[in-house]
């Protein structure tokens, strides 16, 4: 049965999927009636605590023995610690913070940036702060190349605290060194790369020192001119009133303060910073038509999902319909949210990016909130439909049920997400941080842990939940939000680091043993955006096609390494590697080395005209 659905056509398995999910929930409602759980008479009935009498209908159970491990890495150096004060139950002080690798000098290894959010945001807070409290303040730690990490936060510049939420590593003045940009609650910075491993605040001189509620930014080079482009996602306008912690709502049994509910604020518009080339930012979002002024947003990511070679926004808003953005190819984008089918209306925080299938488009996952299952959108583009301008129809048909990442996500809150392959047999698995927004019962001081998930990609079966065997030092739960992944030993192995809200950053050290093969690749460009930003990578073995993306950002709050590792299983070769350059350009590589990272270098042939919009 499993070799025949994945035979099918994607038209063909959206068919059938729908008439299994249509007959599933049918069955469910006729038990739910039958047992007199569901009575029309008594339709306000809640929801049960622990969602067993309708998920365990849809359970899933491992088929297969684990492959892969991780341990936490006890003595790397990192000693970071996240937000140093007692929490208020206030939005702001519960929505992050992130992490960002980059390698920052140039020397071949991921160095680790790690945002914090420096105390509470309330007056006393403020008067506290002044006399005996110590701000927590952000964290750069230099990779030494062999495992280790040094903090080199102040001599490189980064000693001013910020309620910071996110940040991501870019080169935006096309020197060859990485710049950083990190968004708060509160204003945002840009630190300018000096070269000479220290940073220069320069926010006000480039334009983009908004002072708002941001949380997750991607770079991208949307108008394809060499230079990179900042979006920068805004969530609510929060304003502090003493009085509004005293009203409160009930939801699963839970008391949810009005404080630390995103329904109670109004959203705030996005900001699209078009890069003038001189050093200077404009904010371009109305007019692109990317501005998404009703989404209350926390994650976004530029992703070239139609193939087209110009690069498309998906922005995942929180009790708002997310934010599917098509390329024009003109400056200007198309709202597609509607006609997508990926722009439902859940609590959306992570994204990650991959090809599931391996039918060389992106793929899209997309973390949620309590009890509304995380979402895995399979891209159909390849069905060939067309839509009314005559272009290929671009939409997308959420696979997570039947792929096992959806029941199993109903009691957690997820935020940081990626895709990687762990074992290198060449399917994608992946991981979802996770860590609730409501609070212990009697302390309002603390919020509930949850258990991260390791997800096992097991071909013709789907993901499998293995984090119990595969971390054994991480059995108990914690409150999850940032999270990132990077190869920071260059043993070609991808490994994670998480950040805890109000505790330690985490190094999950990738442990696993493997005969199988694997090819790295580092991307570089001269004559503009010299890191290759947005490049689509598709490779061919023997026995399978992969196909990944140069991200800008992505996760959540968060930056995974540029570096792209491709797992080979057992084969011994490459039949071809064919990249799609941001430029436009297309070309095609064979010879590279295994089992080690090999840079490719290109030089950038941008054809500039009113089309690229710049």
């Amino acid at each position: 049965m499993i070799m025949l659905f994945r035979s099918m056509t994607k038209r063909r398995r959206l068919v059938y999927q729908w008439s299994v999910a249509s007959l599933v929930l049918g069955l469910i409602l006729a038990i739910l009636i039958v047992t007199g759980w569901l009575n029309p008479a008594s339709y306000t009935r809640e929801l049960p605590s622990t969602g067993t009498e309708i998920t365990s209908v849809l359970s899933r159970q491992q088929l297969e023995t684990t492959r892969f491990s991780f341990k936490v890495a006890e003595n790397s150096g990192i000693g970071f610690r996240h937000f140093p004060a007692t929490r208020n139950s206030l939005l702001p002080e519960d929505m992050g913070s992130g992490l960002a690798w980059g390698d920052y000098d140039n020397d071949g290894d991921p160095d680790l940036f790690a945002v914090n959010f420096m105390g509470g945001i309330t007056p006393q807070d403020y008067a506290d702060r002044d006399t005996d409290s110590k701000p927590g303040r952000h964290a750069l730690y230099r990779n030494d190349g062999s495992g280790g990490f040094s903090d080199v936060s102040r001599e490189s510049g980064f000693s001013q605290p910020d309620f910071g939420l996110g940040a991501a590593w870019g080169d935006y003045d096309n020197d060859g060194n990485l710049d950083l940009y990190i968004s708060s609650y509160g204003p945002n910075r840009l630190y300018r790369n000096n070269g000479d491993l220290t940073f220069t605040d320069v926010s006000d001189q480039a334009g983009v020192g908004d002072e708002s509620f941001s949380a997750s930014v991607a770079w991208g080079d949307y108008n394809r001119d060499g230079h990179l482009d900042l979006y920068v996602t805004n969530y609510v306008h929060f304003v502090y009133r003493a009085t509004d912690k005293e009203r409160a709502s009930r939801q699963y049994e839970a008391e949810i303060p009005y404080t630390i509910n995103p329904s109670s604020y109004p959203p705030v518009a996005n900001r699209l910073y078009h890069n003038n080339g001189d050093g200077t930012f404009t904010d371009v979002a109305t007019k692109a038509g990317v501005a998404n002024g009703k989404g209350r947003s926390l994650g976004v990511v530029w992703a070239d999902l139609d193939s087209d070679g110009w690069p498309d926004l998906y922005v995942a808003n929180d009790v708002s319909a997310n934010g599917v953005f098509r390329n024009l190819g003109n400056g200007a984008f198309a709202d597609i949210g509607a006609s997508s089918l990926a722009a439902d209306y859940r609590g959306a925080m992570g994204l990650a990016l991959a090809d599931i299938d391996q039918d060389r488009d992106l793929d899209l996952f997309v973390t949620h909130w309590l009890a509304q299952e995380n979402g895995l959108f399979e891209n159909m583009i390849s069905e060939g439909l067309m839509d009314d301008e005559g272009r290929r129809r671009l939409f997308f048909m959420d696979n997570a049920e039947m792929s096992g990442l959806g029941q199993i996500s109903l009691k957690n809150v997820g935020w940081a997400t990626g895709f990687a392959d762990f074992d290198h047999d060449g399917h994608t698995d992946l991981w979802v941080v996770n860590g609730n927004t409501l609070q212990v019962p009697g302390d309002n001081t603390r919020l509930k842990p949850q258990q991260m998930h390791l997800y096992q990609h097991q071909p013709g079966a789907g993901f499998v939940e293995v984090s119990s065997q595969s971390i054994p030092g991480m059995s108990s739960p914690f409150v999850g939000r940032g999270g990132a992944q990077a190869d920071f030993d260059g043993d070609g192995q991808v490994d994670i680091a998480l950040q805890v809200h109000g505790g330690n950053v985490m190094l999950l050290h990738n442990t696993t043993r493997s005969a199988n093969n694997w090819l790295g690749l580092r991307l570089r460009q001269t004559g503009g955006n010299l890191f290759a930003v947005g490049a689509v990578v598709t490779v061919q073995s023997t026995t399978m096609t992969q196909t990944m993306q140069v991200d800008g950002g992505g996760s959540y709050l968060s930056q995974h390494s540029s570096d792209l590792y491709f797992g080979l299983g057992p084969s011994d070769t490459i039949k071809k590697v064919t990249i799609r350059w941001p430029d436009g350009q297309q070309e095609s590589y064979q010879d590279f080395t295994l089992n080690q990272v090999n840079e490719v270098q290109h030089a950038v042939k941008y054809e500039l005209s009113a089309k690229t919009g710049s």
